[in-house]
């Protein structure tokens, strides 16, 4: 896929699937709104997660973002992620509202961060690619003539 390409499709998916590191060496991945954002992917999610404790304990993270087809299409970002406290709730309502007005209204998104943060601490987890891959099996001869049938 060409940077264009990459690019439209960070910003359209609308599922991220985050894959990090648990302490006994096997992937936690999870599916998660995001943002793309200045190059980095950005979500929101409580700090007691298991994202943010394999995080603080090993920075190394995929990111799966991808669509479904025919054709498939999708960027797979290898990178560092770093946990980000927002340092005061209206920081974190910033931040959630910022990723979740992606999903809904800015209403919809600003009630929706305040429920959530009635119920647990939220911190950011931004992810700063190293390596970026793609695939596209519409660009695939192979592929596109197993699609049509």
């Amino acid at each position: 896929m060409t940077e264009e390409e990459k690019e439209s499709l960070l910003k359209e998916a609308q599922i991220a699937r985050f894959c990090s590191i648990n302490k006994d060496g096997t992937i936690h991945a999870a599916p998660v709104w995001y943002k793309y954002e200045n190059g980095q992917i950005v979500i929101v999610t409580p700090e007691a997660s298991r994202k943010v404790r394999n995080v603080k304990r090993n920075k190394n993270v995929t990111v799966l973002v991808d669509i479904e087809g025919p054709p498939v299409r999708g960027v797979l970002i290898y990178g560092k992620a770093e946990v980000v406290h927002p340092g005061t709730p209206e920081g974190y309502m910033l931040a959630a509202v910022s990723v979740f007005e992606r999903y809904m209204s800015r209403d919809e998104a600003e009630r929706y961060a305040a429920g959530l943060l009635k119920v647990t601490k939220g911190v950011k987890i931004v992810v700063t690619p190293e390596r970026v891959a793609s695939f596209d099996t519409g660009k695939d001869e192979t592929l596109r003539t197993i699609e049509r049938g």
